[in-house]
């Protein structure tokens, strides 16, 4: 099955289990100041998720895009992207644990057809402190299931992900984790603001065996090392907890809260641990070695973040965000300077993005219309930007090369930004890749220049009036 095939029959698969298919989240959340983007399924429905009534029922499903720039600096490697589509099913008090693990490894194993014996999974582990129980009866569920697929289902705690190298995994079916399975927005329980929601998790990986680990833990690589052996599917997320003022407390009704990786599990369906094999990501590769002449085989890194990023840009503009230095306008800058920056690297001396903007609306013509219906607006505005930055990024990449002698400081940062465009992320990420020694405080160093350029501006506006 590809990437598209996936969606419709997963859409379709919790339809029957009786859940209402809702429609996708704008990129930029909605009444949510705390976030610049939508990175998962679960923003829109927080209020949900407390307690309130959705209009749509108890059961709910959807495919939801999302931006992560969090992950910018890890793109190039065979699983890391910006953006992705994210599968989500839902309970809001409905069921719970015996139907969510049952349902999704059925979809897995017999709708998608992955093999049963490279599923592996995690758990948590509890949290004493906090009074929260370890999670048996998920891993009792899973171990049933690998029972009926004819699997030992061994277990083993972990307790943090960093311990695995000593205790030495060898492969258990099921992990136990502190708190890389426990979800909230957050991250730890203890940062976890008052009234948010949260839970314990379990987690599904699909291993690669014939994928090297060169990882601290060695020959005790396991769910959590991300190495690339084990690439995570989904997490289903047990929500029934709340933060209170002395600790926790039980949410008014228990939830389920899936969310997983559209490409990663079409990757899992090729049986090819990379992600941009994927049917929504290698046309655009296709595209990219048919406009530079070069291969993904030699130029794998470049072409890589160049789809990534475009596709990203693309459905960012599609959400009305313009390029900018503001906010997501700033993000979105960032990304097609980083894409433009890249495909400089693959030969690309002139404007390519109108050759690839339509591969990208015709992968989401069906799932999107409105990436084909916003097709002209999107093109102008991101070539625009392309035409913009090329006249200054050989001006900024010899003055970054000029540098070279000597230790680069935030002010110098701040000169490239100001002068040719350059984000400061990229200037910094191109100085590391040409082994040009920055200050360990050029982020401090690039704010105070930033905040002065800003008083300036105040000054001026003001003797304007």
């Amino acid at each position: 099955m590809d990437a598209r095939a996936i969606r419709s029959a997963y859409l379709q698969f919790y339809s029957a289990r009786g859940h209402h298919p809702i429609e996708r989240a704008n990129l930029v959340p909605r009444n949510d100041p705390t976030t610049l983007f939508n990175g998962s399924g679960m923003q829109q429905l927080l209020p949900y998720l407390l307690g309130a009534e959705h209009p749509d029922g108890t059961r709910l499903t959807d495919s939801q895009p999302c931006v992560r720039v969090q992950d910018i600096e890890e793109v190039g490697d065979n699983r890391h992207t910006t953006f992705f589509e994210m599968l989500g099913n839902w309970s809001l008090g409905d069921y719970f644990k015996s139907e969510q693990i049952p349902w999704f490894w059925e979809f897995l194993t017999e709708v998608v057809g992955l093999d049963p014996a490279r599923i592996y999974v995690t758990c948590f582990a509890g949290d004493e402190r906090n009074g929260i129980p370890k999670d048996t009866e998920s891993a009792e569920i899973w171990s049933s299931l690998f029972g009926a697929a004819g699997i030992d289902a061994d277990q083993v705690d972990l307790g943090t992900e960093h311990l695995g190298g000593a205790l030495g995994n060898h492969g258990a079916r099921i992990a136990f984790y502190g708190g890389k399975n426990w979800w909230c927005r957050a991250g730890a329980a203890e940062a976890m603001p008052v009234g948010e929601p949260g839970g314990p998790d379990s987690e599904v990986f699909y291993l690669y065996p014939d994928v090297q680990h060169d990882t601290a833990y060695g020959q005790y690589c396991h769910q959590n090392c991300d190495c690339g052996r084990y690439i995570e599917l989904g997490n289903s997320v047990f929500m029934q907890y709340a933060r209170t003022e002395d600790g926790f407390a039980s949410l008014p009704r228990r939830n389920v809260d899936y969310g997983g990786g559209l490409e990663r599990i079409a990757a899992a369906a090729l049986n090819s641990p990379d992600v941009f094999r994927s049917s929504l990501l290698w046309p655009i590769v296709e595209e990219l070695q048919s406009v530079t002449g070069k291969t993904y085989d030699t130029h794998t890194t470049a072409m890589r973040v160049v789809a990534d990023h475009l596709r990203g840009a693309v459905f960012l503009a599609v959400d009305g965000v313009r390029p900018s230095n503001k906010e997501q306008g700033y993000v979105l800058r960032r990304l097609v300077r980083r894409a433009i920056r890249y495909a400089f690297e693959l030969g690309v001396e002139e404007n390519f993005l109108q050759k690839i903007v339509p591969v990208i609306a015709d992968l989401y013509r069906d799932a999107y219309p409105e990436v084909a219906e916003h097709h002209d607006d999107v093109v102008a505005a991101l070539v625009k930007e392309e035409k913009a930055f090329r006249q200054t990024l050989r001006r900024g990449l010899r003055e970054l090369v000029r540098m070279s002698d000597r230790l680069v400081t935030g002010e110098e940062l701040f000169v490239l930004y100001d002068t040719y465009g350059f984000p400061v992320e990229l200037s910094v990420e191109e100085a590391r890749s040409n082994s040009i020694s920055v200050s360990d405080q050029w982020r401090t160093e690039f704010d105070t220049k930033m905040r002065e350029q800003r008083e300036r501006s105040r000054a001026a506006n003001k003797m304007h009036l």
